[in-house]
């Protein structure tokens, strides 16, 4: 049988080269916009908050960059803790907040669908993330519509 000479990897070992990067650094031409959408339910799968960086990502190249949180979506936007709002239970619990609050204050606009805050899950507007928007329902499809007349790019999740 073949034996294992190899060394086994170690703390600060590098697996890939993470330094290479093969395409240019995209900045946003001026007043250039986008818009990252999320129908996803918070916890569900990573793509919430991969998007919710990739959001945070584009605002710092310079995009006019909008969140627009609609269906299952709003779940990202809600106020949470344990015992007590704003208590991480546990490493990452409270992520989704974080990073929105993180992008907001970076100048970044949030959209909450009052109709899937509402009828769908249950909560009122004070159990969204201070500084969200709440929405008219008839005011999503517009959002998209705006972004789309202004070239925007736009960035679709939907796991749901």
């Amino acid at each position: 049988m073949p034996a294992v000479t190899k060394a086994k990897h170690a703390k600060g070992d590098f697996l890939v080269d993470y330094e290479e990067k093969v395409f240019e650094d995209v900045k946003a031409d001026p007043g250039e916009k986008a818009l990252v959408t999320f129908h996803t339910v918070a916890f569900e799968g990573s793509i919430g908050f991969v998007n919710l960086l990739q959001a945070t990502r584009l605002q710092r190249k310079g995009f006019e960059t909008s969140v627009l949180l609609y269906g299952p979506g709003v779940t990202l936007g809600v106020q949470r803790g344990f015992p007590t709002l704003g208590d991480e239970a546990f490493p990452g619990h409270m992520n989704f907040n974080k990073q929105i609050t993180k992008f907001m204050e970076e100048g970044g606009k949030v959209y909450a669908c009052r109709f899937a805050l509402q009828a769908l899950y249950g909560h009122g507007e004070p159990s969204l993330i201070e500084g969200i928007k709440p929405i008219n329902p008839l005011d999503v499809l517009d959002l998209v519509l705006l972004h789309r007349k202004s070239n925007a790019f736009i960035l679709d999740t939907w796991t749901l």
